[in-house]
């Protein structure tokens, strides 16, 4: 196991320098002038180009990549010129907002979709397996940004039962001290359930828009996956052998089923990081999807890299916790494969 992770990482390097590379050259490349923005509309061209000095991008592009690298190996992602802050801590305050999102969209997913595509495997023709076709095509037709607005408007303005859809917690409720920046654990690590269960609230509507977008792959894998299974001889075999419908399903078809579901769920995940800007956005959620976008319309450079910089390394251990499950799932998967 420790073999496999050391491959994988080492393999990994790579790809993160082109992720720094390519990064840096395309943000050079945007329009717009962050001198110019950083300096003010009224500025005159002397305080422009002596903003630009101060920011460095009067110097050689190559100049500016050496001196980004070596910030980088620094642990330095440079400071946003927007919110003046440094970046790293602006990536540290936000990213447990979009993870804690993220990941509980991803269980809540999982959660319907396995389920589902399972008993559309196992009843294929009838209503279950009429309603998952149903779900998954609803799921690749709707915009996320529709199906948000459409869920807002609907319980929030209409029937009033979700909180207002603007940040992380009603603005009565004070933040829970910062142990691991997600507030549902935090909120239970400090034993306030009133806090726990505010917070929970304010994830209900963009969780579930964001579980509505990537529950229809998941369970049209799963169907698929088990359909092929299911008809195997193995399994054929395992019913003449006596065992159960329960045991032969659960034991013997959806474990060998799971390898290419785990390979979706790897993707879904990289979806969800694109899809979460939008659903930051029109939930008012404080997440590094909205403050890239920020930062891009401003041409700030050092918030994109660093968003770019840090969703190359949060891929890479995805991919490295995918290898890891599919050693579980089935032992006989090994390094070279």
């Amino acid at each position: 196991m420790l073999r496999l992770i050391s491959l994988r990482l080492l393999a990994a390097l790579p790809n993160l320098v082109g992720v720094v590379i390519i990064t840096f050259i395309l943000t050079r490349a945007l329009p717009g002038d962050p001198a110019a923005y950083f300096a003010g509309a009224a500025a005159t061209q002397e305080a422009v180009e002596q903003v630009r000095k101060e920011l460095g991008l009067d110097r050689p592009l190559i100049e500016q990549f050496f001196r980004y690298v070596s910030d980088l190996a620094q642990g330095q992602f440079g400071t946003s010129i927007t919110t003046g802050q440094p970046v790293l801590q602006e990536l540290v305050t936000r990213l447990p907002a979009s993870i804690e999102m993220i990941v509980l969209a991803l269980v809540l997913s999982c959660g319907v979709a396995v389920p589902l595509g399972v008993m559309a495997a196992t009843r294929p023709g009838s209503w279950i397996d009429q309603l998952c076709r149903l779900i998954t095509t609803a799921g690749v037709s709707l915009p996320t940004f529709f199906t948000g607005l459409v869920l807002a408007y609907v319980f929030y303005f209409l029937l009033g039962w979700a909180p207002s859809p603007l940040g992380r917690l009603d603005p009565m409720f004070s933040p829970p001290p910062q142990i691991t920046g997600l507030y549902l654990i935090d909120a239970l690590l400090i034993g306030d359930l009133s806090l726990w269960w505010a917070s929970l609230k304010q994830l209900i509507l963009p969780t579930v828009t964001m579980a509505l977008f990537v529950l229809a792959p998941i369970a049209r894998m799963t169907r698929a996956s088990m359909l092929a299974v299911l008809s195997s001889d193995f399994i054929r075999t395992a019913r003449a052998s006596g065992l159960t419908s329960t045991t032969v399903l659960i034991r013997y078809a959806l474990r060998n089923a799971l390898l290419p579901v785990v390979t979706t769920l790897g993707m879904v995940f990289g979806f969800m990081l694109g899809s979460s800007v939008v659903i930051e956005k029109v939930f008012g959620w404080p997440g590094v999807g909205s403050y890239a976008i920020d930062a891009l319309t401003a041409s700030d450079y050092a918030p994109v890299q660093g968003f770019v910089l840090a969703m190359g390394v949060l891929f890479v251990l995805l991919n490295l916790a995918i290898d890891v499950l599919y050693t579980l799932i089935d032992p006989r998967m090994t390094v070279e494969a």
